[in-house]
C-alpha cells in the first residue's frame, strides 16, 4: 500500500458499507497499472457501476441471477478511460437495474451517506458515489436516468456531472431506458469531472444512440454563462433542506451576474411523466426479461412490472404530451443560460424508505427526472451543509450540447479557477439589444453571419429603449440618456468575424448606428445605439426592461 492508493486501505466511511459488488484483486490492479499508456489520466483509479461492462467480469446490474455473466468486452466509456492511462479497481454498488433514487434497492445490501449512516446514499448509483467521497478513488462511473447521477452526489457532498444524452456512449450499458440513459461522472471536483468528461465524450458509431457534439455551439448558448433562473415559486422543500436552499439562492447572487425568476411548473409537469407516463414500458423491454431471476428485488420487479402492460396509444400519448411541455420549457431558455434547482426535496432515512420505498423514491425525482426528458444537461455540485450537518447540492441545469459552459459555472460555483473564454482571432464583440437576440426574427442574421453568443447581460446604468417608427420588423433603439434604469437593459454580446460586422451594418437603417455600449460590468463593447434625435417619435418601452419583454 501506498499514499497514493488509499483504494488499497478503505476510510471508516466506507469500508462498513458495501460499495463494492466485484473488487478487482491487487494483482489485476496492478497489471492495468503497468500496461496504462501515458495519457490524460494515467495512474488514476475509477470504480465502475455494476451496469456498465469490464471484460472479464460479471456485469451483474445488482442482480445475482446475472452473476455468471461474463463480460467479453468492455463498455466504450469504461474502455476509453482505460485507453487514456486511467485504472479500474472494482465494480460497485447500484439499486438493481438503476431503478431507484435510494441506494437501498441492492441485495448486495444498502448504502448510506458517508456523512450519516442513519441517512441514505441516493441512487442508483450509490456505490460509485460513496467510493468516490469516501476518498477510495478520485474517479467513479455512474448513470444517470432519473437523477442517478446527481443525487448521490448530493447526498455525499460530491460533483455529479451528468453529460447530453448521447455525448458519452452506452454501448456496453445494461440498460433502464435506452433512450434516457446517460454514463456519468462522480469526482470531488468539477476539474477532474470535465477531464474525465474530455475523455468519454466522443462519437460512437457503434452506439445508435451516440450524437457527437456540435462543432459550434448551438445559437442560444453562451460561451460565458452569467444569468441564471431560478424558480419563482414556493417549491416542496424539507424545512432544513429549505434552509440549506435560501441559503443557496443568496450564494446564487455572488456567482451569477444576473439572477432570474422563473416558472418552472412545465419542468417538473415533465418528471411526473418518467414513471406517471409509458416510460415505464421501455424499461419493461430494457431488462423486463430478468425480472424472473433470482435475487430480483420486490419493488423494482412492482415498479416495473406495470411497464408490460402499457398499450401502444398510450405512448404515443406520452410522448405528444412530452413535446407539449418540452414546447413550453422551450421559453424559459432564450433569456436565462442555466437553471439552478436544488438536487432534491429533502434527504431521507433508511428508516423512512423502508417505509415507504415507492413514495419516498418518487418524491427524490421532483427536482431530476425531468432533466433526460427534455434534453438537457446538469451538473449536480456541493452547495455546504443543512443545519443538521448533512450536505446539500444543487444542480445547474442547461439545454443540450451547452456542457463545457455549464461546467464553467459549476466551477465558479466551487470557487475553482475559471479561464473567461476570449474572443477568437479576427472577430469583434458585438452588443444586440433588440431583433438580433436569441429566437428573435433577425437572429438568423447573426448565425449566417458566423455569429457565436458570447454572453448574456446587461447595460450599464443610464439606458433607456425605444420601439422605432417604421414598417417591417420592429426596430429597437438603445440610446444612453443617463436617467436610464440603475438594473440596465438586457442584451446579447455576440463574437462576429471582422468582416461580417460591416456587412451586418449594412442591415441595420437609419437612426441606427454602431457605437460604444458598455456593459454591466463596465466593460464596453461595439454595439448598436440610436442617437436621441432619431428616437423623438419611438415609443418609451424602457420599463419592459428588454426588448423580449416589450415584444411579448
Amino acid at each position: 500500500m501506498t499514499a497514493t492508493e488509499p483504494w488499497r486501505d478503505a476510510p471508516a466511511a466506507a469500508s462498513r458499507q458495501p460499495v463494492w459488488i466485484t473488487e478487482l484483486p491487487a494483482d489485476e490492479v496492478d497489471a492495468f497499472a503497468a500496461a496504462a499508456p501515458d495519457g490524460p489520466l494515467t495512474g488514476l483509479r475509477f470504480g465502475i457501476k455494476d451496469n456498465l461492462a469490464l471484460a472479464g467480469h460479471p456485469t451483474t446490474a445488482a442482480c445475482p441471477g446475472l452473476a455468471d455473466s461474463i463480460a467479453a468486452t468492455s463498455a466504450v466509456a469504461v474502455q476509453r478511460l482505460v485507453d487514456a492511462g486511467a485504472v479500474p479497481v472494482g465494480k460497485t454498488n447500484m439499486d438493481q437495474f438503476a431503478t431507484g433514487l435510494v441506494g437501498t434497492r441492492s441485495p448486495y445490501g444498502a448504502c448510506h451517506s458517508v456523512h450519516s449512516p442513519q441517512h441514505i446514499s441516493g441512487g442508483s448509483s450509490s456505490g460509485s458515489a460513496v467510493v468516490v467521497a469516501s476518498g477510495l478513488v478520485p474517479l467513479a462511473l455512474g448513470t444517470d436516468t432519473a437523477g442517478s447521477g446527481r443525487v448521490p452526489a448530493a447526498f455525499n457532498g460530491i460533483v455529479g456531472i451528468k453529460p447530453t444524452r448521447g455525448l458519452v456512449s452506452t454501448r456496453g450499458l445494461l440498460p433502464a431506458c435506452r433512450s434516457l440513459d446517460c454514463v456519468t461522472t462522480f469526482t470531488r471536483t468539477v476539474a477532474e469531472g470535465a477531464a474525465a468528461l474530455t475523455v468519454l465524450a466522443q462519437p460512437d458509431p457503434g452506439d445508435p444512440w451516440s450524437r457527437p457534439a456540435p462543432p459550434a455551439p448551438a445559437p442560444g448558448v453562451a460561451a460565458r454563462m452569467r444569468v441564471v433562473a431560478v424558480p419563482a415559486g414556493d417549491l416542496d422543500l424539507d424545512p432544513v433542506h429549505r434552509v440549506a436552499w435560501e441559503e443557496a439562492l443568496r450564494r446564487l447572487d455572488t456567482v451569477a451576474a444576473h439572477v432570474v425568476p422563473v416558472d418552472v411548473t412545465a419542468f417538473l409537469e415533465t418528471a411526473r411523466l418518467l414513471y406517471g407516463g409509458p416510460w415505464l414500458a421501455e424499461r419493461w423491454a430494457a431488462f423486463g426479461a430478468y425480472l424472473s431471476a433470482p435475487g430480483v428485488d420486490p419493488t423494482v420487479r412492482a415498479v416495473v412490472t406495470p411497464g408490460r402492460d402499457v398499450p401502444g396509444p398510450e405512448v404515443f400519448r406520452g410522448l405528444d404530451r412530452l413535446a407539449g411541455l418540452r414546447r413550453r420549457t422551450e421559453a424559459v431558455w432564450p433569456d436565462v443560460d442555466a437553471l439552478m434547482l436544488p438536487v432534491t426535496p429533502g434527504h431521507p432515512t433508511l428508516a423512512e424508505v423502508a417505509a415507504d420505498p415507492v413514495g419516498v423514491n418518487s418524491r427524490l425525482g421532483t427536482y431530476t427526472n425531468f432533466v433526460n426528458l427534455l434534453d438537457l444537461c446538469a451538473v449536480a455540485v456541493p452547495a455546504g451543509t443543512r443545519p443538521d450537518g448533512l450536505p446539500f447540492g444543487v444542480q445547474f441545469v442547461a439545454p443540450a450540447f451547452a456542457d463545457r459552459p455549464l461546467l464553467d459555472l459549476a466551477a465558479a460555483w466551487c470557487g475553482e479557477p475559471v479561464a473567461a473564454p476570449s474572443p477568437a482571432a479576427g472577430t469583434s464583440l458585438v452588443a444586440v439589444a433588440g431583433a438580433h437576440l436569441s429566437g428573435m426574427p433577425l437572429n438568423p442574421q447573426l448565425v449566417e453571419l458566423g455569429g457565436l453568443l458570447h454572453a448574456r447581460g446587461r447595460t450599464a446604468p443610464g439606458y433607456r429603449l425605444y420601439r422605432l417608427p417604421g414598417p417591417g420588423v420592429a426596430r429597437p433603439g438603445l440610446v444612453y440618456t443617463g436617467d436610464g434604469p440603475a438594473t440596465g437593459i438586457a442584451l446579447e454580446v455576440w463574437q462576429v468575424p471582422h468582416q461580417a460586422v460591416g456587412r451586418l451594418l449594412d442591415t441595420v437603417p437609419p437612426p441606427l448606428c454602431l457605437g460604444t455600449v458598455r456593459l454591466d460590468d463596465g466593460t464596453p463593447v461595439t454595439g448598436f445605439l440610436a442617437g436621441e434625435h432619431g428616437v423623438r417619435d419611438a415609443v418609451d418601452v424602457t420599463a419592459s426592461g428588454g426588448w423580449r419583454a416589450a415584444c411579448g
